[in-house]
């Protein structure tokens, strides 16, 4: 080997030796002290018509402990939370959107952003909540345009349109739910509801599935008339087109889907979980306390080595005085009029991926109701293809709106 090719080999692995040096950067973790454990939704409404045609669309910052410059423009604060838009309608239990990096636009916070998040406390995972301080926090809620612009590099005027300016308490390692919501149909007053969750304590069964409940609707808004409501086969609003009345009872069916899971319509109802009476909705858009939770059990399927399970819930509002077993449905011809002027509404939780609205033509008591995903949570496990685990759900109804929160609260093994 001649010096010319010695000298370029000791060259390249001295370089070689920097560019890895240069490489290993040393990585800054950040903590929390005593952190609380928030996931926020936005839970505004955008609806086009003549009485809402001055409304602006709910795309929002929110900002904890922001720094204001003198006309009252943030410069900054402690927690940035940008392109917070309207919520989806299901929250699954596990970070939603974290791999979707199409869009900046956050179907509730932290979702996607890239903060830390809570850990897995008391066997709940609560990677779906963030860490932030605990404490006396100030938020601020901004209008913000619909585009893919950072907040703070808006226009100055931009930036100065809030919607809400409040002050809340965290207690360290509590969990909390933070809704922004429309209080007043008709005075289009905004205001937030702090939960403090109370899951991750409860002495709970792993044989069961546990749902709780929350109307929080906007005073007036079943009251108004129909032609402000949104169109009602439109994002699969059905039955809740009219919203529900401030007092609603509650009915829970549970089904069979293994027999015939194409058509719901044949799936046979557990004995015992035919429509049965479970407890009141009760409309309050003011309160934070957290309801009371109901469960039912996890059948699994024999066929399926008892580890799996193809039931599926169906829940039925109805206000008092009505009978459960004539459920009041308005058709004209063989179209289906889903204005139930707030007497009545229904949410089917559906197979994972079996079922779907196409279905659901065969029997007006199924096509008439709202559709989210199953409660249970059926995944891989190990060696096994398919699992059911138990959860934790809150289904919320807000105006036309119903969404569904899971909690997991087993998991599934690791793969050998």
């Amino acid at each position: 080997m001649s010096r010319k090719n010695i000298n370029y080999g000791a060259w390249l692995v001295a370089f070689s030796i920097m560019i890895a040096i240069a490489s290993c950067k040393k990585v800054e973790y950040t903590t929390i002290n005593n952190p609380a454990y928030v996931r926020v939704f936005n839970d505004l409404n955008y609806t086009q018509n003549y009485a809402d045609k001055l409304a602006k669309y709910p795309d929002l910052c929110m900002i904890i402990n922001p720094v204001l410059a003198s006309d009252g423009t943030p410069t900054g604060g402690d927690v940035i939370a940008d392109f917070l838009d309207k919520r989806a309608p299901y929250a699954p239990p596990y970070p939603s959107h974290s791999g979707n990096s199409t869009s900046l636009q956050n179907p509730e916070y932290p979702s996607k952003a890239n903060v830390l998040v809570g850990p897995i406390l008391n066997g709940f995972d609560l990677s779906s909540w963030a860490q932030m301080p605990s404490g006396k926090l100030r938020f601020m809620f901004f209008y913000r345009p619909y585009n893919e612009i950072p907040f703070f590099q808006l226009d100055r005027q931009l930036q100065q349109d809030v919607l809400l300016d409040t002050t809340l308490n965290l207690d360290a390692q509590e969990v909390y739910t933070l809704h922004v919501l429309q209080r007043d149909y008709v005075t289009k007053k905004k205001g937030v509801i702090l939960r403090k969750e109370t899951f991750q304590k409860l002495p709970l069964a792993d044989t069961l599935a546990y749902v709780n409940f929350y109307n929080y609707s906007s005073k007036g808004y079943w009251q108004a008339d129909e032609s402000q409501k949104p169109t009602g086969g439109a994002n699969l609003l059905r039955s809740f087109k009219s919203g529900v009345k401030d007092e609603m009872n509650i009915y829970m069916s549970i089904y069979n889907g293994q027999v015939t899971p194409v058509n719901p319509t044949n799936s046979p109802v557990i004995t015992n979980y035919d429509r049965k009476y479970i407890g009141r909705l009760i409309r309050d858009a003011d309160g934070s306390q957290v309801n009371p939770y109901v469960s039912f059990p996890i059948w699994v399927a024999p066929k399926a080595d008892s580890i799996k399970t193809d039931i599926w819930q169906r829940f039925d509002f109805l206000a008092p005085g009505l009978d459960i077993m004539n459920t009041p449905y308005r058709t004209v011809g063989t179209n289906v009029n889903y204005s139930t002027y707030g007497n009545y509404a229904a949410v089917n939780c559906l197979l994972n991926g079996t079922l779907t609205t196409t279905t659901l033509t065969a029997n007006t008591y199924f096509q008439n109701a709202t559709m989210v995903p199953n409660m249970l949570v059926n995944i891989a496990s190990g060696t096994l293809k398919s699992k059911t685990f138990a959860t934790i759900n809150t289904i919320e109804v807000i105006n036309s709106n119903v969404y569904l929160m899971t909690v997991q609260r087993k998991y599934p093994a690791p793969t050998f």
